[in-house]
């Protein structure tokens, strides 16, 4: 039947003609973003080993990662810092953490004024959290040999 398609289309917009408007009030009200939303970098430097491997898988090579040996022979982070202006947001890089310490956060307001001023210094930006300090738990194993004693 000849404008069939146009009766689908004009039903579907009276219907959502009636609905309740849904408006987001941005500025004042923060948007509610799923746990899957990808926005900028955060690196908790505590769980950091500098072990390069988000360098490596970094496409664009945006991450460069200072460290430094301690007295124990141990890799020490000494800085972190990424071109977030040549960043693809791929992930490649919070994927290949083996520490889990970069991860993404939800903040997404990143406009400046400055084009320098993109560029993110994970390091020195880094504000410790409770979170970091808190013990691991212990293994099953563990818990069982404490209560058969």
């Amino acid at each position: 039947m000849f404008g069939q398609g146009l009766i689908k289309g004009l039903s579907i917009t009276l219907k959502h003609l009636f609905d309740k408007k849904l408006t987001e009030e941005y500025p004042e009200v923060k948007p509610n973003l799923p746990d899957s939303f990808k926005g900028s970098f955060m690196l908790k430097v505590p769980k950091c080993i500098a072990c390069g491997l988000c360098a490596n898988a970094c496409p664009n090579n945006v991450i460069k990662i200072e460290s430094e040996k301690d007295e124990n022979n141990k890799k020490k982070l000494t800085g972190y810092k990424m071109m977030a202006e040549r960043c693809l947001y791929c992930g490649f890089c919070v994927e290949a953490c083996p520490t889990k310490a970069l991860l993404w956060t939800k903040e997404f307001e990143n406009a400046v004024y400055i084009r320098e001023m993109v560029n993110l210094d994970l390091f020195s930006s880094y504000v410790p959290s409770p979170d970091d300090e808190k013990p691991a738990k212990p293994k099953k194993q563990d818990e069982e040999t404490a209560q058969a004693s």
